[in-house]
C-alpha cells in the first residue's frame, strides 16, 4: 500500500508513515466542529503532489464555497488545478444528474444509483495520475434524512469504506444527527479521525482513532486554525441544516 503525507507538520507528526492509499478516511464528529477544514488540508496536499480531486460537498450551495475555503485554510488556489478537479453539487430536485459544464455538474446523490453514476462521471473528468483520484465527500449525514433512500445510500457509503482499489475516499459526517448510522460508517472505514470543538474560545481538536495497517500517534491535538475560519465553518453548517435537510427529508 502506498502512502501520502499531508505536508503539514502538526498533522504529519500524528501520521509518521503517512496516510495509506487507496483507502477510505472518515472525519467524524459533532456538527460545526471543523471536519471540512481538516479535509481541505488533505485535499490541498493531494493536489500539490500531483493527484486529482472530486469534490462532493453536500453542505455548500455551490463550488465557490469550496474554492474560498481552500484559500483560507491552505492558501491553495483551485484555479491553478482546473484540469485536475471536478465538482458534484447536490440537487435533490433532480431525477438524476446533469451534463457537466466545464468541471462541475449537479446530481441527486440522495439516490444510490445516482451516487454511483455521479462519482463515475466525475472520475472520468479528471486524470488518474500521481497519487490517483481522491473523492472528497463532506456532510454525508445530510443524505440520511431521506426516509426512502437512507438505507440504500448508507450501504453505498459503507461499500466504499470497505475498499475500492481504484480510488481513495475522504468522507466527513456529523454525529449530531443520525449518530447511529454514522457509527456504522465509522466501524466500516479504513481510517477514522475524530473531531470536536469548544465555543469559548472557539477551538478545534482532532484525534486519530484508527489508521489501517499503519503506525500513528493517538494524541488529541488542537488544530491551528484561526477563530475566524472556524466561525465560517459554523455558519455554513447552520446554513446547510436549514437549506438541505428539508429538501432531502421529502425524498
Amino acid at each position: 500500500m502506498n502512502r501520502i503525507s499531508t505536508q503539514q507538520d502538526w498533522f504529519d507528526r500524528l501520521l509518521p508513515e503517512g496516510l495509506p492509499i487507496p483507502s477510505l478516511t472518515l472525519l467524524s464528529g459533532p456538527g460545526g466542529s471543523g471536519k471540512p477544514l481538516i479535509g481541505n488540508v488533505i485535499t490541498a496536499s493531494w493536489l500539490r503532489q500531483g493527484g486529482s480531486v472530486v469534490f462532493m460537498s453536500l453542505q455548500y450551495p455551490d463550488h465557490s464555497f469550496i474554492v474560498a475555503g481552500l484559500k483560507k485554510v491552505s492558501q491553495l488556489d483551485l484555479d491553478d488545478y482546473q484540469d485536475r478537479i471536478a465538482f458534484i453539487e447536490l440537487d435533490p430536485t433532480l431525477e438524476g444528474l446533469t451534463p457537466a459544464v466545464e468541471n462541475r455538474f449537479k446530481a441527486n446523490v440522495v439516490k444510490p444509483d445516482v451516487w454511483d453514476a455521479a462519482i463515475e462521471q466525475a472520475y472520468q473528468m479528471v486524470p488518474d495520475q500521481g497519487p490517483g483520484v481522491l473523492v472528497f465527500a463532506s456532510a454525508l449525514n445530510l443524505l440520511l434524512f431521506s426516509p426512502t433512500y437512507k438505507k440504500g445510500i448508507l450501504e453505498k457509503m459503507k461499500t466504499a469504506a470497505r475498499g475500492d482499489q481504484k480510488r481513495t475516499y475522504l468522507f466527513s459526517a456529523s454525529t449530531t444527527a443520525k449518530a447511529e448510522e454514522i457509527a456504522e460508517l465509522e466501524a466500516a472505514a479504513n481510517n477514522l479521525i475524530m473531531t470536536r470543538s469548544t465555543k469559548s474560545p472557539f477551538r478545534l481538536y482532532m484525534q486519530i482513532e484508527r489508521i489501517e495497517g499503519e503506525n500513528f500517534v493517538s494524541e488529541e491535538i488542537e488544530v491551528p486554525f484561526s477563530s475566524n475560519v472556524l466561525m465560517d465553518v459554523k455558519e455554513v453548517a447552520d446554513h446547510s441544516r436549514k437549506r438541505v435537510i428539508p429538501q432531502v427529508s421529502e425524498l
